[in-house]
């Protein structure tokens, strides 16, 4: 009898347009970024919790307007005139509240961006009056800029951000499983990506399709192991 076997594929997110879902949670932001739009101030600001879409709409701004994206924690005085020649979007900043350099950086970035008439946008998970830069020349400019906000998804969001976690990791769930799922786990981006991670690790731990039974059985272990044990249960 030939054994059947389990590979371990990686997950590619896929991150076209096509690729994201709009719904009343998302609409104002994606309506913001959408091609053309001049925001007021010449900047924007998108923020959401993790896992909500900050990233893919980046990638989608920056595939329309030619743009580049940089992460905060990498950014340098020495890289800021090449970054400023056109389009471009800062992620994680207020993971750099803390790192004058890189604040430091991204200030001059900020002020040479929009003097050479470009667009900017950053990125964090909390409003940018919660972002607690410690440069206040920075601070203030962040919070003058247009804000975009993800919001928490509704259910038929939930259902698309599941599914599409799901594909991105090349996994077919029955029919009754992402239902099953959106009634029965927390709304949020983080809980859903959890969830998708352990089913994942199930399915291919025990070579079964992602079914209904499953689905309750991972949701029970991740509810037993509690948030502080999630690398454990997700896997």
């Amino acid at each position: 009898m030939t054994q059947q076997l389990s590979f371990k594929l990686p997950a590619k997110p896929a991150l076209g347009r096509e690729d994201f879902f709009v719904t009343a949670s998302n609409a104002m932001a994606v309506s913001l970024l959408e091609s053309g739009f001049a925001w007021p101030s010449g900047k924007l600001v998108l923020t959401g919790p993790k896992g909500a879409g900050k990233t893919h709409l980046v990638h989608v701004w920056a595939d329309q307007s030619g743009g580049r994206i940089v992460n905060a924690t990498g950014l340098t005085e020495d890289a800021v005139p090449g970054l400023a020649q056109g389009p471009i979007a800062v992620e994680d900043v207020p993971v750099v509240a803390d790192d004058t350099t890189r604040q430091k950086a991204l200030f001059h970035l900020h002020n040479l961006v929009l003097a050479n008439g470009h667009a900017l946008i950053m990125t964090g998970q909390q409003a940018p009056n919660l972002w607690g830069l410690s440069l206040p020349d920075l601070q203030s400019r962040v919070q003058a800029a247009t804000h975009a906000e993800l919001q928490a998804p509704d259910d038929q969001l939930l259902a698309v951000v599941l599914a599409k976690l799901f594909n991105d990791r090349q996994i077919t769930p029955k029919p009754d499983v992402i239902p099953y799922l959106v009634a029965h786990m927390d709304r949020s981006y983080a809980t859903a990506a959890r969830v998708v991670r352990r089913l994942d690790h199930l399915s291919l731990a025990e070579k079964r399709n992602l079914t209904r039974p499953l689905a309750v059985r991972g949701l029970t272990e991740i509810r037993e192991a509690g948030p502080e044990n999630d690398a454990a249960a997700s896997g």
